[in-house]
């Protein structure tokens, strides 16, 4: 089954690793991988255009299907392979409810880090404003403390949405370990810091982690006034 699917990816892209970690979890190792250099253009070559005319990662195709977007082949994967590997959306409603609310939540979150991580990349050199950017890092930061208020409320050793591992954290860890890539605070966010050490652990972490960051663990420091 494996050999019929095939993702496009590249480095540095959360929504890319969480559809590797979906494939994982649903333990299908062994499916087409094409890495594309985001700084040579590669995402947007004909092969990408052509079934992605938006000219992004990921790609993923199964067979004949084509999904462009990480939530949806991440839902697709789970819906179409329910009783393989890893069941990532819980049976009961209540359980529902909290994966799907924090799984949307994260995008949030991942839009605010983008802001400040990459507030150079968007905004050119004669734009850019120091307060801007500072309004960007106050707007991080609660929803940072958002995340770790969430967490302390839970018990010890929960994940996203619960004491089980869920598609919340397939498309919610990536994100949290990104921040923690660029310089976020172990010491002021213990419960994200407790959170992150605990699923980054997991094979299909291991497995998928990225390889950039074996070479620079430390990252960057862009987060740790934060």
């Amino acid at each position: 089954m494996a050999k019929d699917m095939t993702l496009f990816w590249g480095f540095g892209s959360p929504p890319c690793w969480r559809t590797m970690i979906a494939l994982e979890e649903k333990n299908f190792q062994g499916y087409n991988q094409k890495l594309l250099s985001f700084d040579k253009g590669e995402h947007k070559s004909k092969e990408v255009m052509d079934i992605n005319p938006r000219g992004q990662l990921p790609t993923f195709k199964h067979g004949d299907k084509i999904l462009n977007e990480s939530y949806a082949a991440c839902m697709y994967l789970e819906s179409q392979f329910k009783s393989q590997g890893t069941q990532l959306i819980p049976e009961s409603a209540a359980e529902q409810a909290l994966m799907y609310q924090r799984m949307f939540e994260i995008l949030t979150f991942q839009q605010k880090l983008y802001d400040v991580v990459y507030y150079e990349y968007y905004v050119p050199e004669g734009e850019r404003l120091d307060s801007a950017l500072k309004r960007n890092k106050e707007a991080l930061t609660a929803e940072l403390q958002l995340w770790e208020n969430y967490l302390q409320k839970m018990e010890t050793g929960s994940y996203l949405a619960g004491k089980k591992f869920t598609m919340a954290d397939v498309v919610g860890f990536p994100v949290v370990a990104y921040a923690f890539h660029h310089g976020l605070s172990e010491e002021r966010y213990p419960k994200l810091t407790e959170y992150y050490n605990l699923v980054k652990e997991r094979p299909s972490m291991k497995a998928t982690w990225p390889k950039d960051w074996q070479e620079n663990p430390q990252g960057t420091d862009k987060l740790k006034d934060l």
